[in-house]
C-alpha cells in the first residue's frame, strides 16, 4: 500500500442525498487509517481559493442522514482551465496533500482527469448525481432517493388527477437523461412518459387520450424529462388538440434534497471507503463504482462519458401495464 499521510475531498457540481454520507465515510475510513483528512469548501472553487478544513471522526457526526453536502458545492469555470487548476495544485501542495476525492458526476470527472494528467496529485472520484448517467458503475448517489421523492409527488398528483378527471402533465429532473422520468412513471403507473433521448409524439399521445376518453378513462398522467420539452407548453398543446382540461406540476429541485433513502446511505459508505482505500493502494484518475454489487475502478476518461442506456424494455412494459 502508497503511504498517504493526507487526504482532502470536495463535492462538486449539482448536489444530492448521499453526499454527506459519502463525507462521513471517506472522513472516517481515512482516520482508521492514519491519515488525515481534509474538506474542501465550495467544490473546485474552494480548491483554487485554498478554503480547506481539517476533519476528525467528530466532524462527521449525525450528517448520515442529511441532504445536500455540508461542505457545499459549486460550479466552477475557471477550475477548468490549466491556469485555474495549476493553483488548486498549489493549494494542495501547500497543505502537503497528496490525494484529493472527488465527489460529483461527468463534469467534476472532467476537471478530475485533467487535474492528474497535469500534476502528481493521486485523484480518485465518487459518482454522486441524480442523473445515473456515469459510465462505470450501476448506480450512483442520489439516483435511489431522487426517484423516491418524485415518486411520492406523482402518488399525490394521481389523487388530484382522479377527483377532479383531469390531465396532468408532471416535469422532473433529467436535462439529458431520463433515468428519473422513465422510473417514476413506471413506478408511479403513469399513462406515458418524454425522454429527452427518443423523439416526443404529442399527436400520438393526444390520439390515445381521446381514445382512451372515449372509453371511459377519465384521469391520465405523463411524466416529461425536462431535457425532452417544456411541461408548459407540452400542457397547452395537449389542452389544444384534445379539448381536455391539462395542468401542469413541475417538481424541481425538491428531487436534488431530502434525506437519503437506506440504499443511496449503504453506497455512499461503500463507495467513500473505498476511493480511501483505492488511494491507499496507489490508484488514480479513476472512479469506484458498484457493478453487480462489486465495488470496481474505471478510468475517469471512460466514466466522463455519458451513460447510454436504453429505456425500451421499460417503456415496453409501461404501455403494457398502461391502464
Amino acid at each position: 500500500m502508497t503511504k498517504i499521510k493526507r487526504i482532502a475531498f470536495l463535492t462538486s457540481g449539482g448536489d444530492c442525498a448521499g453526499m454527506n454520507t459519502a463525507i462521513r465515510s471517506i472522513t472516517r475510513t481515512a482516520v482508521y487509517y492514519g491519515i488525515k483528512p481534509f474538506a474542501v469548501m465550495y467544490g473546485y472553487k474552494g480548491l483554487m481559493n485554498g478554503d480547506f478544513k481539517e476533519f476528525n471522526r467528530r466532524s462527521v457526526s449525525s450528517i448520515i442522514n442529511l441532504g445536500g453536502t455540508i461542505i457545499k458545492t459549486a460550479r466552477s469555470e475557471e477550475f477548468m482551465t490549466k491556469k485555474g487548476r495549476a493553483k488548486a495544485v498549489r493549494n494542495l501542495k501547500r497543505h502537503k496533500i497528496d490525494s484529493l476525492v472527488v465527489i460529483g458526476g461527468n463534469g467534476s470527472f472532467q476537471g478530475a482527469h485533467a487535474l492528474c494528467n497535469e500534476s502528481d496529485i493521486k485523484c480518485i472520484g465518487v459518482p454522486g448525481t441524480i442523473d445515473n448517467d456515469i459510465n462505470g458503475t450501476d448506480f450512483t448517489i442520489g439516483s435511489f432517493t431522487a426517484v423516491g421523492v418524485a415518486l411520492d409527488a406523482i402518488d399525490k398528483i394521481r389523487d388530484t388527477a382522479t377527483s377532479l378527471e383531469r390531465i396532468f402533465v408532471v416535469e422532473v429532473m433529467g436535462r439529458e437523461s431520463g433515468y428519473i422520468a422513465m422510473r417514476v412513471a413506471l413506478a408511479g403507473g403513469a399513462e406515458d412518459v418524454l425522454l429527452p433521448e427518443t423523439k416526443p409524439d404529442l399527436n400520438g399521445i393526444c390520439r390515445e387520450i381521446k381514445s382512451a376518453y372515449k372509453k371511459g378513462k377519465v384521469s391520465w398522467i405523463l411524466i416529461v424529462a425536462e431535457g425532452a420539452g417544456h411541461g408548459h407548453k407540452i400542457a397547452e398543446r395537449i389542452e389544444n388538440i384534445t379539448g381536455y382540461e391539462t395542468r401542469v406540476t413541475v417538481l424541481g429541485h425538491i428531487q436534488r434534497g431530502g434525506a437519503p433513502n437506506a440504499i443511496d446511505r449503504i453506497l455512499a459508505s461503500r463507495l467513500g471507503s473505498a476511493a480511501v482505500t483505492a488511494l491507499m493502494d496507489g490508484e488514480t484518475d479513476k472512479m469506484v463504482g458498484i457493478v453487480s454489487n462489486r465495488v470496481v475502478l474505471t478510468d475517469f476518461a471512460i466514466a466522463c462519458r455519458k451513460k447510454k442506456e436504453s429505456d425500451e424494455e421499460l417503456y415496453k412494459l409501461l404501455k403494457i401495464l398502461e391502464a
